[in-house]
């Protein structure tokens, strides 16, 4: 895979809490720069990661729930509103675990589709938090998401104790969604071999936070 094709599944991200304004057109300068199709912030910074992009093409994700799942959906489908209406063309939504694991499928679906029902026409991902669930758990997961209508199941957030994205949770999500759903890997993908294994699983989307390092492993 050359750079620039890489660069396009790329999902930058600068989630952290602390993050200034200076970090967020930073991220936005680097994205530009090594023409990254996706930019994903925190809610708050959505509106200035736009409007740093404009002409760019990169598409500003941002998420919601983030990073535990546990606010109501009402206040999820809210502030996946605000966000579209700030500038994401993409939300990053993460799902009731606790209620997953009460095998509550019909409240985990409802939570999903009050999201992707607030923004229509917006690509939504459902972020499961892998390394927190059984395999089982995972299957029920990704299949409930399909259901209740995401464009991608994505791994992890990167800030749960458990940890971030496994190929083998990644080459699980692939077979359970098929191809018509996304795949994200994203949490503690830091390297391009990093990168390479979650494609050659069945990933089609990375998110990182180590973009540049990713991208110069490869030549132009």
């Amino acid at each position: 895979m050359k750079r620039a094709e890489l660069a396009r599944l790329l999902d930058h991200s600068v989630l952290a809490p602390e993050a200034t304004r200076r970090d967020i057109l930073a991220g936005a300068t680097l994205v530009r720069d090594w023409a990254i199709g996706q930019y994903c912030v925190q809610l708050g910074w959505v509106a200035v990661a736009a409007e740093a992009l404009v002409g760019s093409g990169a598409l500003v994700a941002s998420v919601v729930g983030f990073p535990h799942g546990c606010e109501p959906a009402e206040v999820k489908a809210r502030a996946a509103e605000i966000a579209v209406r700030d500038g994401a063309c993409e939300i990053d939504m993460v799902i009731q675990l606790g209620l997953l694991k009460d095998g509550a499928q019909d409240a985990v679906a409802a939570d999903i589709r009050a999201v992707v029902r607030a923004v229509p026409g917006i690509g939504v991902k459902a972020i499961i938090e892998a390394r927190a669930l059984s395999e089982a758990e995972k299957l029920l997961a990704c299949r409930i998401a399909v259901d209740s209508g995401v464009a991608f199941v994505k791994t992890s957030t990167g800030f749960h104790a458990a940890g971030g994205a496994l190929a083998a949770d990644v080459r699980l999500m692939r077979a359970t969604v098929g191809t018509a759903v996304g795949v994200k890997a994203s949490g503690g993908i830091r390297t391009l071999a990093d990168a390479q294994a979650m494609l050659e699983a069945g990933a089609n989307r990375i998110g990182t936070s180590a973009s540049a390092a990713i991208l110069g492993g490869l030549a132009a």
